[in-house]
């Protein structure tokens, strides 16, 4: 599955909006950036690694030999990457920031609001784009793993300071209470989820008929 790298899915979006529509949501990306505030709710995903909203104009799409394109609409491309299921990610995204996505979606043709939930999530499906490439550097870990390991590793950098000046028995001591304070980052960060079982089970479906005696 393209979307999924390790742990991690990437979604791209893109929507339509008319363009006497546009400025609208200019303005309003100009009011979010003043209230960032507003966008608190993020901060209490820890499931998105990032989440980005970027307005295209109908005359900044790239011309590669093919001409200039002749398009009707200017569009919203939303771009971001989470850890989870997509239901999980856009069940998440519509709780924590209900507000915030429909002034970003404001001006997207058709956009039916983020809640009820139902109707948001077949908008985001019937206009989300298979991503081709998908690199991602750290496909073992999540978002969680990652600040945990690096909190274990800035613990284990202070102990290997104080080892050079502590006596063994007061080293000991800073050892334990190092420990103790970082036991719940230490637990392995598991297995990247299967994105489908379909090819493993295929294999093992034709099992018998590969290894059946030939005449």
């Amino acid at each position: 599955m393209s979307n999924v790298a390790g742990k991690a899915y990437g979604m791209n979006v893109v929507t339509p909006m008319r363009p006497w529509k546009t400025w609208i949501n200019r303005l309003l990306f100009m009011v979010a950036r003043t209230q960032p505030q507003q966008l608190g709710g993020l901060l209490g995903l820890s499931i998105i690694h990032f989440a980005r909203w970027v307005m295209i104009r109908r005359d900044q799409w790239p011309d590669l030999g093919q001409g200039r394109p002749v398009i009707d609409n200017d569009y919203m491309l939303f771009v971001s990457n989470f850890n989870g299921t997509w239901d999980q990610y856009i069940d998440a995204f519509s709780d924590g920031i209900p507000n915030g996505l429909d002034l970003f979606w404001y001006s997207s043709t058709k956009y039916p609001g983020s809640i009820p939930i139902t109707p948001f999530k077949n908008y985001i499906r019937a206009n989300q784009i298979d991503t081709g490439y998908y690199y991602n550097a750290t496909p073992g870990a999540a978002q969680r793993d990652i600040k945990a390991a690096l909190r274990v590793w800035s613990v284990l950098d202070d102990l290997r300071t104080q080892h050079a000046k502590l006596p063994p028995a007061e080293f000991a001591e800073a050892w334990r209470r190092a420990f103790v304070a970082i036991q719940n980052d230490l637990p392995s960060p598991g297995h990247a989820p299967v994105a489908s079982n379909d090819t493993q089970n295929a294999d093992l479906n034709r099992e018998a008929l590969i290894r059946r005696p030939r005449d």
